[in-house]
């Protein structure tokens, strides 16, 4: 009996010392963009090489952002100064909403709105190859593609060194665009 209620016991604190661990995950586990995975060498250099992997240039931004007020949509449309400047990167006449859908975070879209610009690849383009698209009668479903890769199919003749320098960049600049925004958070509260 004595063994049972030490195994219990034993059992329960590991539970209970697993769930905080995992809730402390969700809730603070990051305490900025962290891309540095993406900064290594690459597995392999050849024709198949994915540089700017969408996993690691996701990583900076989430919906898990320190402001709670609303999705990362919302928090760039409410962000006059952010949406002023991220319009600008777009074609004149693009809809910021619309252009925002189907991006799985605010890194990845503003990311692809500065290669968009700085390469002058057509952002429509650039979002249907990084978004994926859906099958109609007409053509295949696509797979999401990540950064690197979508500038290499739309800029084939771009050295895949040029690529990565590139999608690192709109890396930059997109994180540069967050800690602007998120500074104005901080000093607004």
């Amino acid at each position: 009996m004595k063994r049972f209620i030490i195994f219990a016991f034993a059992m329960s604190f590991i539970l209970y010392v697993s769930n905080v661990a995992s809730y402390a995950q969700g809730k603070g586990g990051s305490h900025g963009p962290d891309i540095s995975a993406s900064h290594g060498p690459d597995a392999t250099h050849g024709k198949d090489a994915d540089h700017g992997k969408a996993a690691d240039h996701d990583k900076t931004s989430t919906n898990k952002d320190s402001n709670k007020s609303g999705t990362w949509e919302d928090r760039i449309v409410q962000d006059d100064k952010l949406s002023a400047k991220l319009t600008s990167l777009l074609p004149p006449g693009t809809d910021l909403k619309t252009a925002m859908d189907g991006f799985k975070n605010q890194g990845q879209f503003i990311a692809a709105a500065h290669v968009s610009k700085n390469l002058g690849i057509p952002f429509d383009q650039l979002k249907a190859k990084m978004v994926g698209t859906a099958a109609t009668s007409t053509t295949a479903a696509t797979a999401p593609e990540s950064l690197g890769k979508a500038i290499h199919d739309l800029k084939p003749t771009l050295p895949e060194t040029d690529v990565k320098k590139e999608a690192d960049k709109a890396v930059a600049q997109a994180k540069e665009d967050e800690k602007t925004e998120k500074t104005k958070q901080s000093a607004s509260k």
